[in-house]
């Protein structure tokens, strides 16, 4: 099983220097995959949780694909609606050519109603424009003289039921964010039926979880996968490759945006996380 690491590319602490750094920790400590989010307006509901600076996935990847070497990058997730499916398919396909055929794209639909409507682009049609864009992609990518995009693996995000349905028909894998065990457990049993009703594969399953360490176990029944001791963190990776995830990206933001003045407290989250796993670095 691949680990990989959601990077904060966004609020008061993010940087050149800190993405740099960031980049460097991550496939220093020997881990398979760097993502970053998406947005394009930070409007009130993003700032909330992403306030600015917010740095656009496809720029910032590019630049953090040339100043590593072994890593994955990713995005986790672009949102589907926002772009032409076109220009997302140049981007992403010279993205995949340019860093040596590294690149992930996961989509989702997204959610703030207000970036939604400061881009003009209409939020009940969210799903439909997703599906489009993850079919145009398909399509377009099988120009290979032209493209160049390689297989380039799209992961499909979203914790609803249209989200694992959406991924088990156009994705290569289902990208649920952040739940408990209980939840991750049921969702890839749940992954299974819907690919069987469907009459498909069964999809990868690549689900981002928090990482967040503590000292002390964590007991309460709502416990975050990803979240407790070293040992409690490591049993949860243990049990999702028995679910059969082929990939688990860790998420040291927890939601406040003052950590990403901070980031050396994920640094050491993820070094615990890489020596407990015994990771070889790069």
């Amino acid at each position: 099983m691949l680990l990989g690491v959601n990077v904060p590319n966004f609020g008061p602490g993010t940087d050149p220097a800190t993405l740099r750094r960031w980049a460097r920790t991550v496939e220093g400590l020997g881990f398979d995959l760097l993502m970053v989010s998406d947005h394009v307006v930070v409007t009130p509901d993003v700032a909330e949780q992403y306030p600015a600076p917010f740095y656009e996935p496809f720029t910032t990847l590019s630049w953090l694909a040339g100043v590593t070497d072994r890593v994955r990058i990713g995005t986790t997730v672009l949102l589907a609606p926002y772009r032409h499916p076109l220009l997302v398919a140049r981007m992403a396909a010279n993205l995949s050519d340019l860093s040596g055929g590294r690149l992930v794209l996961g989509v989702g639909v997204g959610w703030a109603r207000q970036e939604f409507a400061a881009l003009g682009v209409p939020f009940q049609r969210r799903g439909a424009l997703t599906d489009e864009l993850l079919t145009t992609l398909r399509a377009v990518w099988e120009d290979s003289a032209d493209y160049r995009a390689g297989a380039v693996p799209l992961w499909v995000g979203g914790n609803s039921d249209a989200g694992l349905r959406r991924a088990v028909r156009l994705g290569d894998a289902w990208h649920p964010l952040r739940n408990t065990l209980p939840w991750l457990s049921e969702a890839a049993g749940r992954m299974k039926a819907v690919a069987a009703e469907e009459g498909r594969p069964v999809p990868g399953f690549a689900p981002r979880i928090l990482l967040r360490l503590t000292s002390s176990p964590v007991t309460r029944p709502d416990r975050l996968a990803g979240e407790g001791t070293i040992d409690q963190v490591a049993a949860d990776l243990e049990e999702l490759a028995r679910l059969g995830a082929d990939t688990v990206v860790l998420d040291p933001f927890s939601g406040d945006p003052r950590e990403t003045l901070r980031p050396q407290a994920a640094w050491r989250d993820l070094a615990a996380v890489a020596a407990h796993l015994s990771l070889e670095a790069s």
